[in-house]
């Protein structure tokens, strides 16, 4: 991306195509700094009024200035994401510590952006909800995504994750059962907490991130002040080659802070952009948020004193078991100049990795590592990683050529045009020497579908509901009984039996609110997760709106 040209004191705007260089000053006799132009470059003379037969019309169709300015207003939106469609972003920047708690990070992780203290490496972050479209309410019963992207000197690297620090299931198999379950009924169009608990009630694992989902910690009180995680193990390499199994952890040193159902739905009724505007709002005002990047390490192996495998995406590794050590902190410190070129398109993906991170042979960080990317490429476009916001901010040079919207050539500065293959022996790219030891664990065993060993699907979820305040444990409960009273017995039977397998008094409690909850005709299972009085929002707006005559 080039400079900002700025003139007394004022940004006037970024230069976002990639070809800043080769612009040069010319202008029409009739144009001024400012002047109005279309993508062709010619001045626009009128604005406001396309040509006619006549001032009343009919249109003529050689208007060029209206096609170009129409046609590409249509195709002003790419394909919304699937998932974390809603989403706010900043660019900031990380700070190493150059150590891993006491202990040089060399010693887990050959990295660059992590070995000196007080490096600095950009970054770009997107936040979002995940289940709703791109201008739902930021209050929804929803985890949040907490992506990151780091511009390193090796490349970039991104650190795609959420806000709570495991997920529903283990399986990428599941994965869009998962989603079609939370998203809106393909009939009515309505999320519906039926679908939703219709699944989660058949998928044991998912007992731990509902107990989460449905908490306080279902709502952060913004982007600012809820914490980020990697979710899946990820692991380290050293020089030597030896790799340990690490997960990130972001805390956020503005506090943690979390809403009730009733009051995310009266902040709703008022602004549904609440934690867009507040973070602008505090780069804005100079109040730059920060975080600080929290790993725990434990060795390459199953770990059988574990009684869960480490590489279970459903598990927490406790802090007491795995202590939590600082590498780094990141502040963001200034807002996209424009919204759709920095945010909309920003691309993540958990297999963009640099020399001295790697993965683990967790199953879902596996399934999301071809997910992703697919998923940018089908978005924005095989040529997705040449728009600024995604592309390094060091040299590229490939041998990928062509493809939609193609505007530069990856080209190094000494490479043979005609030459777009390797080997080559009359001027194509060559391969980079290997900074380090190749990691290379030793894999073997049967081919087969089949789960992990140590699934116990239900004892961290109850040792979550065990740990959590009285204040949470009964928001949590009242969450609960709200979306599964008008669910099918059935269904409150299997959910209540999940989580008494979790803690004896976590279903007790479900089975009594459900018991006592008031249910009529009325009462449906239609609306967002959570809420309260759905139904009731239905009919109140035809009772108490005022009748007019029409005009």
């Amino acid at each position: 991306m080039s400079e900002n040209h700025k003139k007394d004191g004022q940004t006037f705007g970024t230069n976002v195509s990639g070809a800043g260089d080769s612009l040069d000053k010319r202008m029409g006799t009739n144009e001024t700094e400012v002047t109005l132009t279309n993508r062709q470059g010619h001045p626009v003379t009128d604005n406001q009024n396309i040509r006619t037969v006549g001032n009343r019309g009919p249109t003529t169709l050689e208007n060029y200035d209206f096609l170009e300015k129409i046609s590409h207003f249509d195709r002003e939106r790419i394909p919304e994401r699937v998932v974390h469609a809603r989403g706010a972003g900043a660019h900031g920047y990380f700070e190493s510590y150059g150590t891993v708690g006491d202990e040089p990070v060399s010693k887990y992780t050959r990295a660059k952006l992590f070995q000196e203290k007080g490096k600095k490496t950009p970054v770009f972050v997107r936040f979002s909800s995940v289940v709703h479209g791109g201008h739902s309410p930021e209050t929804l019963r929803d985890p949040r995504g907490f992506a990151v992207k780091f511009y390193t000197e090796d490349g970039n690297w991104d650190l795609v994750g959420n806000n709570l620090k495991i997920f529903f299931i283990r399986d990428p198999l599941k994965f869009p059962d998962l989603v079609h379950a939370f998203k809106p009924d393909p009939v009515t169009n309505l999320q519906d907490g039926e679908r939703i608990f219709d699944f989660v009630s058949q998928t044991p694992e998912a007992t731990h991130m509902v107990t989460f989902l449905f908490s306080p910690w279902g709502i952060p009180a913004n982007y600012r002040m809820m914490q980020g995680s990697g979710v899946n193990t990820y692991k380290w390499v050293n020089k030597e080659g030896k790799g340990h199994l690490v997960k990130y952890h972001w805390e956020p040193k503005q506090g943690i802070r979390n809403l009730t159902q009733q009051e995310a739905e009266d902040i709703q009724a008022k602004n549904f952009n609440h934690a867009t505007q507040d973070l602008y709002e505090a780069i804005e005002s100079g109040e730059y948020p920060e975080w600080e990047l929290f790993v725990q390490i434990i060795s390459d192996d199953d770990h059988p004193e574990l009684d869960y495998d480490p590489l279970d995406p459903t598990k927490l590794w406790y802090k007491e078991d795995v202590p939590w050590q600082p590498v780094g902190k990141m502040v963001l410190n200034k807002n996209p100049e424009n919204y759709f070129a920095e945010v909309e398109q920003a691309a993540f993906g958990t297999g963009v990795l640099v020399d001295g991170l790697d993965f683990s042979d967790d199953k879902l960080l596996q399934g999301r590592t071809f997910s992703y990317s697919d998923t940018q490429r089908y978005r924005v476009g095989s040529n997705y990683l040449q728009l600024p916001i995604n592309a390094p901010k060091k040299h590229v040079a490939t041998n990928q050529r062509d493809g939609q919207m193609e505007y530069r050539v990856d080209r190094a500065p000494k490479q043979n045009p005609h030459v777009n293959y390797e080997p080559s022996i009359i001027g194509g790219l060559k391969e980079a020497s290997q900074s380090g030891e190749d990691h290379t664990p030793y894999v073997e065993g049967e081919v087969k579908r089949e789960q992990i060993e140590r699934t116990n699907n239900f004892k961290q979820a109850g040792e979550t509901y065990r740990r959590f305040s009285n204040f949470e444990r009964d928001e949590l409960i009242s969450n609960l009984v709200d979306t599964l009273k008008s669910c099918r017995k059935e269904i409150q039977e299997q959910m209540i039996e999940n989580f008494t397998n979790a803690d004896p008094e976590y279903g007790r409690r479900v089975a009594e609110g459900l018991q006592s909850a008031k249910t009529d005709e009325n009462t449906t299972h239609r609306g967002p997760i959570g809420s309260t009085d759905t139904e009731k929002a239905v009919h109140q707006a035809e009772e108490v709106s005022h009748p007019s005559d029409p005009y």
